[in-house]
């Protein structure tokens, strides 16, 4: 290990309360995809307290932000927050069931947590300025805030924006669980293809459905006999699902999955809906999928909107790639959770976990899932991930990381976050362990640890940048994709929200 890693590693430690009490911030805030305002400004101002040059509203998205920091010319390493939560998912740091303080449990909370995944990185972060700053070690540090993961929404947008290039490494962190992708570093099955759209169809003249000779209904009251939006919308729910087996080729693994948002007809009188918007998600190993799937919905949309009266339009919320390894990379990270260890939960957190078990009516005496505590090689992993995959599928699941893949050297790599043993358990549960500090803690300090020492071997190893670099080109150019972005951020639709009324601040489901 280096002076510097050195360095970094007892500047984690120092900065470990203030971590875990920014993990505790973001947990709170626990904002939704697009709508992520309080996490986004407090990112912001802390960077910009830290030294870093930051430019809010990155590439057009009001929730994202890019930040800088330079000691002097040298190789630039990137690294990234997200901070969205999920609608549903509203859970108060406590070991039993309980929305926050004031709102519904339909309210946002972190699941993956992502409060964790920023603050770990950010901490990574601070760790390597301070560092460089020490032993005067030339580069820069590049800090992007990923907005709307959930959705897959901002990376393919950064991507296209150009904010990824310049980087002599991206390095990707998150908290993960699930075998065989615990505290370890994706090998070669990168995450696959994700494409995300809203249908919206729109009824612009229900007056003169079923008028065969041209003549309006005769009574305004009546027009409700028009199909309109709503049997549009729930006419091409049903087709996708009907259909859904016959859209793709029957290998590989892939999913296809809907959400419904409102356009504020809850009081609407009897009259047809205008509008109704259905989004769709698609996780897929290629984008030739994505391509497929898409051109079968086009073509449902088409015959839902000639039964139902209606028109429709294709609003694109994402479109990433599949990812690129980078073997060389890997090993760098690797070897950097080599040196910092899994993490470790203490006494007061196992207590933590057997409160949270004995809330879901289970005993346990060691609550912990042990492979928590462990590390797995990144080639074992990659093996018995292959196991259930064809030998022809080269990407699996989806997560827009991958769009980074494609403008630089990147690392995907995985810390334990706190799960339980036995199971399963409901969803609150994973929650609460996520937000609660000593229980999720250990995932951020690790986290931020394996970033600094990461970054650092990037930086002040020239041999190894030039072999990850090597390696990208050869990589990407076997291949390219060019990004796929070629819409504006999807900001304007009725996504899930915090609002502020004379009631208070509260949960609104759009509209």
């Amino acid at each position: 290990m280096t002076t510097s890693q050195t360095t970094a590693l007892a500047y984690v430690d120092q900065i470990a309360p203030q971590l875990s009490a920014d993990c505790a911030t973001i947990f709170d805030f626990a904002e939704p995809a697009w709508r992520e305002y309080r996490s986004a400004a407090w990112y912001v101002a802390r960077l910009r307290a830290e030294g870093f040059t930051v430019e809010e509203g990155s590439a057009g998205m009001p929730t994202a932000f890019c930040a800088e920091w330079h000691n002097g010319d040298g190789p630039v390493v990137g690294m990234y927050a997200e901070y969205d939560a999920v609608p549903g998912n509203c859970q108060a740091a406590v070991p039993y069931k309980s929305p926050r303080d004031g709102m519904t449990p339909l309210a946002a909370g972190h699941t993956d947590p992502h409060s964790a995944l920023g603050i770990g990185a950010l901490g990574g972060l601070f760790a390597t300025k301070a560092a460089m700053e020490t032993h005067n070690i030339k580069g820069g540090l590049r800090f992007t805030g990923e907005p709307a993961e959930k959705l897959r929404g901002s990376k393919p947008i950064h991507a296209a924006a150009g904010y990824y290039d310049g980087l002599a490494a991206m390095l990707s962190f998150h908290p993960f669980y699930m075998q065989p992708l615990c505290n370890t570093v994706r090998w070669d099955t990168q995450c696959g293809a994700a494409y995300a759209m809203i249908y919206r169809f729109i009824c612009d003249a229900p007056q003169t459905w079923g008028a065969s000779d041209g003549a309006p209904i005769p009574q305004s009251h009546s027009d409700i006999r028009a199909p309109g939006a709503n049997d549009a919308l729930v006419a091409m729910y049903q087709a996708g699902r009907t259909l859904r087996d016959a859209m793709l080729p029957h290998q590989g693994g892939w999913s296809i999955s809907e959400a419904i948002l409102s356009t504020g007809q809850a009081t609407a009188d009897n009259l047809p809906a205008l509008q109704g918007d259905l989004q769709y998600m698609i996780r897929v190993p290629t984008v030739e999928m994505a391509e497929a799937v898409t051109a079968a919905l086009d073509r449902n949309a088409d015959a839902v909107a000639a039964m139902t009266g209606c028109r429709w339009e294709r609003h694109w919320v994402s479109k990433s790639r599949p990812g690129l390894t980078n073997h060389k990379m890997a090993e760098v990270v690797w070897d950097a959770l080599q040196q910092v260890g899994a993490p470790k939960w203490d006494a007061e957190a196992r207590d933590v976990m057997r409160a949270v078990a004995q809330a879901c009516d289970v005993t346990l005496d060691d609550p912990l899932l042990a492979a928590c505590e462990s590390l797995i090689n990144p080639q074992e992993a990659e093996a018995t991930l292959r196991r259930d995959l064809p030998p022809s599928q080269t990407n699996s699941t989806s997560d827009d990381y991958t769009d980074m893949t494609w403008h630089c050297p990147t690392a995907r790599f995985y810390i334990a976050r706190p799960a339980l043993a036995g199971g399963p358990y409901p969803p609150w549960a994973m929650n609460a362990l996520g937000g609660i500090p000593a229980t999720i803690d250990p995932t951020v300090q690790t986290a931020a640890k394996v970033l600094a020492l990461s970054a650092l071997r990037v930086l002040e190893d020239a041999d190894a940048r030039d072999q990850a670099w090597a390696e990208f080109e050869r990589r990407r150019d076997a291949g390219a994709i060019p990004p796929l972005c070629d819409y504006p951020p999807p900001i304007g639709f009725s996504w899930p929200e915090y609002v502020e009324t004379p009631r208070g601040r509260g949960w609104s489901s759009g509209g």
